[in-house]
C-alpha cells in the first residue's frame, strides 16, 4: 500500500464510506442502505453505517452479486481505481460460496430458446404458408 494514500491513524472511518471506497458498492448511500437493512454483519450482528472500521476487522457483506467475507487490511477513505482498492481488504470468502456462484453462473438461463424448438422460424412459416395454399 502506498503510504501517501492511507489515512492517518488518528482519524475515524465510517463503515459505509469504507465499503464504498473499496468498491463493494457503487455509491455510499447504497452501502449505508445495506447496513440499515442488515446486509453487513460484524461478529454475526448487524453493523451500523456509522461503525468505526479498524484494521483486522472481519465483515460479512451481502451484495446483489455475491456474499463476501472480507478482512480489513488497510483504511481507505476515498475511492481509488479497482486495481489499487483491492489492496485495502483481504477476500476470505469461503470456498463453498465461490463454488455456489460458479454453479449458479453455469446454470443461468439466458432466456434464448433452443434452436429448432418452439415457435416456427420465418422460413418455417413461409413453408407452412405455401403448404396451406396448395
Amino acid at each position: 500500500m502506498p503510504a501517501s494514500t492511507t489515512m492517518p491513524s488518528t482519524e475515524k472511518l465510517r463503515l459505509d464510506k469504507y465499503l464504498w471506497a473499496i468498491r463493494l458498492f457503487k455509491t455510499r448511500s447504497q452501502a449505508a442502505d445495506a447496513c440499515d437493512k442488515g446486509k453487513i454483519k460484524f461478529n454475526g450482528d448487524a453493523a451500523k453505517a456509522s461503525r468505526t472500521v479498524n484494521i483486522g476487522d472481519e465483515y460479512e457483506v451481502k451484495t446483489e452479486a455475491k456474499r463476501w467475507r472480507i478482512k480489513v487490511s488497510g483504511l481507505l477513505d476515498h475511492r481509488l481505481q479497482y486495481s489499487e482498492a483491492i489492496n485495502y481488504y483481504t477476500d476470505i470468502t469461503p470456498a463453498e460460496e465461490i463454488e455456489r456462484l460458479k454453479f449458479q453462473a453455469s446454470s443461468f438461463n439466458t432466456g434464448k430458446r433452443q434452436s429448432k424448438i418452439g415457435r416456427p422460424t420465418k422460413k418455417d412459416r413461409r413453408d407452412l404458408g405455401e403448404f396451406m395454399e396448395d
